[in-house]
Order: structure tokens, then sequence, then C-alpha cells
């Protein structure tokens, strides 16, 4: 029933997001008023906003519960949705989209530590890897609706389109009050540095960040590269998304099964760096010109080697996020853990064009290189975090 539940929270979660994801910059360029310029920095800012607010965003999943925060930033996040579309200047809309990017970054974590509170330890790997397949569908089934307010192309059904992210997240506050409290709160917790001081737990979170610059791939550098520098038609960019969604949503689930501990999820790590190194030197071959079946062939080829990284790399930081989190902390140490994704949200874009667009084969190599060396980081450093934990003293409380 707990699993259920929280099915039920991704899925329309990501029913909301899908849909938001691919109208919300058009809205706002073309009939909201802003220019690119503008509408780009805001998005930074945004997750700039949920990047430095995420450690006391973790501390507040703590000392008010995992359960009420989520609830609370669920809310929060339908609340900012909702007024997007009637922001006047632009300054309502930074206050708006910070918002939006704070309590995206606290809910992330606030709904790990609710998993963690609910699920038994060795279930919840697999718990979040269904949780994470049935994430891809309802973002591509959000992605459909979408695109039809991409074809109308109007203001009123962009309007719509936010408007039923608002109630998606709304909807997910709903049911995550069904759920019971799991773990108590922790009104004595010590303060948000605590887990800075935690320095393989630490080191762990910043190679995680460095992992997860694969994100705008897909999303961004992937679309520029096959445009830009490649021979392949531009509707191979919607192809590798599809392919990616595909394969998350039947797959990921059997990668995690793989995932039982510390020790294999950080070897499942090094695996997903290596593979993300083979996936990147694939696609520096469909630099120039050439056949265009050709390019597409290792497109494709690039994309499931792609996918098969994320997939791994999904499954074994859960595991080791979870593992290595000391029983009362997991909002602050989720929130650490998962700093990467606002991180990577930032940095990413800028990053990875300028890498790949401005030096095309030796980018990628460097982008693979970059990742596959985290991952093989992970198994000492993970080794480290376990000698570490083992050797903690019970958190103080006062």
């Amino acid at each position: 029933m707990i699993a259920t539940t929280l099915i039920r929270v991704y899925l329309v979660s990501a029913v909301g997001d899908g849909a938001f994801l691919v109208t919300f910059a058009l809205f706002f360029t073309r009939h909201a008023g802003l220019s690119p310029a503008s509408f780009g920095l805001g998005m930074s800012l945004a997750w700039a906003a949920g990047f430095l607010c995420s450690m006391p965003l973790g501390e507040f999943v703590d000392r008010i519960g995992a359960h009420r925060a989520a609830v609370v930033l669920a809310a929060g996040t339908a609340s900012a949705v909702a007024v997007l579309p009637y922001t006047r200047g632009y300054a309502a809309f930074l206050v708006a989209i910070c918002a939006y990017g704070i309590c995206q970054s606290g809910l992330t974590a606030a709904r790990q530590a609710l998993l963690s509170g609910l699920i038994a330890p060795a279930e919840r790997t697999r718990v979040r890897a269904r949780l994470q397949s049935w994430s891809n569908g309802g973002l591509a089934l959000g992605a459909l609706v979408g695109a039809l307010a991409l074809a109308v192309d109007t203001r009123a059904g962009y309007t719509v389109v936010l408007t039923m992210d608002a109630v998606a997240f709304a909807t997910a506050a709903l049911l995550l009050s069904r759920l019971p409290a799991g773990t108590a709160p922790q009104p004595g917790v010590e303060p948000a540095r605590v887990v800075l001081r935690d320095r393989p737990y630490a080191m762990l979170a910043l190679l995680n960040a460095v992992m997860l610059l694969y994100m705008p791939l897909l999303s961004l550098v992937l679309p520029l590269w096959i445009a830009q520098a490649t021979g392949a038609p531009t509707w191979m960019a919607a192809a590798v998304l599809a392919i990616n969604t595909a394969s998350v949503m039947v797959f990921q689930v059997r990668v995690a099964r793989r995932v039982t501990d510390v020790p294999t999820a950080a070897r499942t790590v090094r695996a997903a760096g290596l593979v993300m190194f083979a996936a990147c030197a694939v696609f520096a071959t469909t630099a120039g010109g050439g056949a265009a079946w050709l390019i597409c062939v290792a497109l494709v080829a690039g994309t499931l080697l792609q996918v098969l990284a994320e997939m791994l790399q999904s499954a074994g930081s859960w595991e080791i996020s979870f593992a290595l989190t000391p029983e009362g902390r997991h909002g602050l140490y989720q929130s650490m853990y998962n700093s990467g994704i606002p991180l990577a949200r930032i940095l990413g874009p800028v990053a990875l064009t300028g890498l790949i667009l401005g030096h095309g084969m030796v980018g990628w190599l460097v982008l693979g290189g970059l990742i596959a060396t985290a991952g093989l980081i992970t198994v000492p450093v993970s080794e480290w975090a376990q000698r570490h934990r083992s050797h903690a003293a019970p958190p103080r409380r006062g």
C-alpha cells in the first residue's frame, strides 16, 4: 500500500513536470514578454536558489519530519507554478520561479527521506527504481500533453498546461498527506554543518554531482550537437529522448536488482562511469559528414550506452545515499547528496555546450573521462565512508 501510494505521488508529479518542461520556456519567451537571455538567467537563479537552500531545507525536513515537509514542499511547488502564468514584470517572475526551484530541490530530499522512513532498508533501492520507472512514464505522458499546447501555441493553451502542473503537485501533496508519518521529527538535531564534517559522505556527494553532468545531454546538448555537428536529421533529437525514456521505464528495476549493499552499489557506479565514457566516445564519432543512416545508427548506439550508464548510476547512487545516512538525518544527508541535481542544472548547460560544441570529439572524450574518473573514485571513497560510519559515534541531541 505504501509503495503504491508513492508510485502515485511520483507518477502524478512526473506528468505535471513533463507538461511543464516542454512548454514553460516558450510560454515565457513567446507570450510573457521575456527575452531568451532574461528567461535563462531566471532559471539559473532559480536552480542556484535551490542549491543554496538545499542544506537548510534538509535540516528543515529532519526537524519537522519528512512526511510533513514533503506535503509542505509539494504544496509550495503547486503554489509557485499556479502563480507563474499571472506574474507581471521580471521581479515577480524571479520570485515565483525561485520559489519553484527551492521547493523542487527540497521536495526531492523530502521524498527520499520519507521513502527511507517508510521502506525497509533492504527494499529502498528496489522501490526507488520502481518509482523512477513510473516517473519516466509520467514524464512521457506529460510531454505529450505539453506537445498539444505547443501545437496550439496560444497563451491560453500554455496557461492550461501550467495550471495542470499546479494541480498535479497539489494532488501529490494530498496523496503524501495520506501516508504514514515514518521517521519521527528530530527537534534537537545538530545544525546542517554536521553533514559537511562527514568528509567521505561529502566527497561521495561531490562525485555524484560530477556523474550527474549527463543530465543536460539529452535535453540540450545532443539536440544542438545533432543539428550543428552531424549530418543526421533533426528529428533524431526526439528519437534519442524517446529511447532513453522507454529504456528507463522497462529496465530500471531490473538494473537495480544487482545492487544489494554499498560495495555492489559502488561497483555499479564505477561501471556506469566506464559505460558513459563508451557512450561519449560513440557520440564523438558522429561529428562531421558521412551517410546519414550510419550517423543515426551511431546516435542510437550511443543513446543505448548512455541510458545504461544512467540506470547504473541511479541505482548505485540511491543505495549509497540510503545506506550511509545516519538514522534520523535522512533529510539533511539526502539534501547534501542530491544537491548535485540543481548544480548540474546550473553548470551543466553552459559547461557542456562550451565543451562539446566548442571542441567536438575532444570535448566528448573529456566529458566521458571526467565521469569515468568520478565513477572509479567512488569505490575507494565508499569504502572510506563505510569505515567512517562504523566508527562514528551516535549523533548528539541537544
